[in-house]
Order: C-alpha cells, then sequence, then structure tokens
C-alpha cells in the first residue's frame, strides 16, 4: 500500500506543479468559462488577481509539502488535506459559473486522490 500512496502523491503533487509552473499561461479544456490562462480563469470565476497568486503559492506550497511527505510522513495529513480544501474550492467556482461537469473533472479527482492519501 505504501506504494500505491508514493505514486498518489507523485501523480497529485506534480500535476499541480504542472498546472501553476509549467500550463498557467497555456490554454486547456479544463479551464473555467472560456478562459485561456489562469488569470483569465479567475476572472471569469469573478475573484481579483491578488488571490490567484494567493491561491497559487498555496497550491505550489501544499504540492511540494505532499512530495517532500515521501520522505517527511510529518506533512502528510496538512499537504493533503490543504490540496483537498482548495480543490473542493475549484470545484465549487466550476458550479457557481455554471461550466460542464466535465471542466471539474481534474480538479474533483484531486480532491479525491488527496483524500485517499490523507486516509490511507
Amino acid at each position: 500500500m505504501e506504494y500505491v500512496v508514493i505514486a498518489l502523491k507523485c501523480i497529485v503533487g506534480l500535476s499541480i506543479l504542472n498546472v501553476w509552473l509549467v500550463r498557467g499561461k497555456k490554454s486547456t479544456e479544463w479551464r473555467g468559462g472560456d478562459a485561456g490562462n489562469i488569470r483569465e480563469e479567475f476572472k471569469a470565476y469573478g475573484l481579483p488577481v491578488w488571490f490567484m497568486y494567493t491561491i497559487g503559492t498555496f497550491k505550489v506550497a501544499l504540492a511540494v509539502l505532499l512530495l517532500a511527505s515521501i520522505f517527511y510522513p510529518g506533512v502528510e495529513l496538512i499537504a493533503a488535506y490543504g490540496i483537498a480544501i482548495l480543490m473542493l474550492g475549484a470545484v465549487s467556482m466550476h458550479i457557481k459559473i455554471g461550466d460542464p461537469l466535465k471542466k471539474s473533472f481534474p480538479a474533483f479527482t484531486f480532491l479525491v486522490l488527496s483524500l485517499a492519501i490523507a486516509l490511507l
């Protein structure tokens, strides 16, 4: 079971880092509304730019903590539950603006995986 949890941590942590550090300025089919990048996505949600930076900082920090928890298990619950809370917020924003359920699939998946990490 330990290897499954490590794999889940890598999947969630590296995926979040990819979204925020590599693909943040790129368009994807998962962005909220008609947004072409993260800044436009937060605007579609009716959220200010400073909030995007705040959420981004938390997501990147928690993703790094989740990866670090492979070697330092003491931070696992903080990282996993923190990511789960942020993903719940992401799903809520998709619902708020009436996105098709498909657009909230990645956030919902990371929510479930983060909870699995915390509970396994």
